[in-house]
């Protein structure tokens, strides 16, 4: 089809005529809405696009205190719940860098403590004075967490802990009777 005849047929239809290939002998092109084209062409971009993850980083010491590491341990089970990648640095300061193993034992009870969250995907490696470890969520874990947020709310029919005395009170408050006092009052007034 001649290019002029194609022209007055995607006007009459109110289409465009978009260049498919050029390199084509003779060239390709489509009558088609290019806005919806457009549209298409970039939602499936999007489509192949995965989500990134992010790497979030943590940095010990080989001479961390056990409450320090359980801490950002913590920090660690957090980041993996929510999907992240963690990245844990030991830092060797003078003269413990002549003690790798030090670090390394920190670095494995760091693991350890996260096994059920996520896998060690880069095994301690020392890289000048820092020790290095990259641990993955498993994909178990982030699924188990997504389900998990419409169960958190509270439901308004529930029993609610009074302040410190440790007694559960329903939620419909039952009508008491007045007290004794107030009745001898009521009496005498009539």
């Amino acid at each position: 089809m001649q290019s002029r005849q194609a022209l007055s047929l995607a006007k009459e239809e109110g289409l465009d005529l978009v260049l498919v290939s050029s390199t084509a002998a003779p060239p390709v092109v489509k009558i088609i809405d290019y806005g919806k084209h457009k549209y298409l062409e970039g939602k499936q971009g999007k489509d192949k696009k995965s989500k990134q993850q992010d790497i979030k980083g943590i940095k010990i010491s080989p001479r961390i205190a056990e409450h320090d590491l359980q801490t950002n341990i913590n920090k660690a089970r957090q980041f993996l719940e929510d999907g992240d990648k963690v990245k844990v640095t030991c830092m060797f300061k003078a003269r413990e860098i002549t003690h790798p193993e030090l670090g390394r034992k920190k670095l494995e009870v760091f693991a350890e403590a996260v096994i059920d969250l996520g896998a060690v995907e880069r095994v301690p490696t020392l890289d000048g004075r820092m020790m290095n470890m990259v641990i993955l969520p498993k994909p178990q874990a982030t699924a188990k967490k997504k389900d998990a947020k419409g169960q958190d709310k509270q439901n308004g029919g529930q029993a609610v802990q009074d302040h410190g005395n440790r007694e559960d009170h329903a939620a419909q408050v039952s009508q008491q009777p007045p007290v004794p006092a107030q009745e001898l009052s009521a009496e005498a007034t009539s």
